[in-house]
């Protein structure tokens, strides 16, 4: 179990804010973390890296990681960290990335067995993919059997077949060893398909916290659909308006009337919902 209750001054997107953070996460859950740009998400995770300090405490599994007194340095404190870049080391194979963390030829196969990198361990870096990059940065991460692994948007980089691929292996990965992980995301697909628990931040905030389902499927009533986009343009088109917005990567046209088409502006953030739909599910 890993208890989080830590406070730290921040400039966020809006200016001045504190990130104020109590949470519990039990062992060998999957936590995705998400929110806003400069809501506090990655401070978190370096914080619970031991590569920012901060006002409070951290316990994992009743060991003191961060209070008053005591302050474990990263190298001591049982963790994989994945970032968004793959910060590999450009003059090591794929086999001695994973060594120079533990000497565990054994552990290493696993793990290149696991992610189909087996056949690479002895090409570099620069002649790998961003995919393949990427796998080796989380295998990497594993080396340690973390008891704690946090990853920040690590397949923000890779197109969507790829982040599908990869979201499997990191599940798999997640499963296989045990270890408790807290993943920072924007995509709810991603979220949905990997976490057992959704924690939201805003201005250093928790403002939802829950299952995927609760806190991912927005729709109310008798909605059936419902996405956020943002607005790209309003077009009239004889005595109608067409809003264009963008929804994930997808343009979609809404029709408006003359009053909703006023009362929006280019650029901000829109909600998408239908009541009468049927909906076609093709492969």
């Amino acid at each position: 179990m890993i208890k989080i209750n830590i406070k730290k001054p921040l400039h966020g997107a809006n200016g001045k804010m504190d990130l104020n953070v109590d949470l519990t996460i039990e062992k060998g859950s999957f936590v995705a973390l998400s929110g806003e740009s400069g809501s506090g998400k990655t401070t978190l995770l370096r914080i619970l890296a031991g590569l920012t300090k901060a006002k409070g405490e951290i316990y994992v599994d009743g060991e003191c990681w961060h209070d008053k007194k005591i302050f474990l340095p990263p190298q001591k404190r049982e963790i994989g960290f994945v970032f968004q870049d793959y910060a590999l080391f450009p003059n090591m194979s794929v086999e001695e990335n994973l060594l120079y963390v533990k000497k565990d030829q054994t552990l290493a196969k696993k793990l290149l067995d696991m992610t189909e990198l087996t056949n690479m361990k002895d090409r570099y870096p620069a002649s790998l993919s961003g995919g393949q990059q990427q796998r080796v940065s989380l295998c990497r991460a594993m080396m340690n059997s973390p008891k704690l692994l946090l990853m920040d948007e690590p397949l923000s980089a890779l197109n969507p077949a790829m982040r599908g691929k990869l979201q499997q292996e990191i599940f798999e990965l997640h499963n296989s060893f045990g270890t408790t992980t807290i993943m920072v995301s924007h995509d709810p697909s991603e979220m949905y398909r990997l976490a057992n628990r959704v924690i939201v931040l805003e201005n250093g905030e928790t403002i939802a916290d829950g299952v995927p389902k609760d806190i991912l499927l927005k729709t109310s009533g008798s909605q059936k659909f419902s996405f956020e986009g943002e607005l790209l343009d309003i077009v009239k088109m004889d005595v109608i308006y067409v809003a264009i917005v963008s929804i994930g990567q997808q343009l979609v046209e809404v029709v408006l009337s003359s009053v909703e088409a006023q009362s929006l502006k280019v650029g901000q953030r829109v909600r998408v919902s239908t009541k009468a739909f049927a909906p076609i599910i093709k492969h």
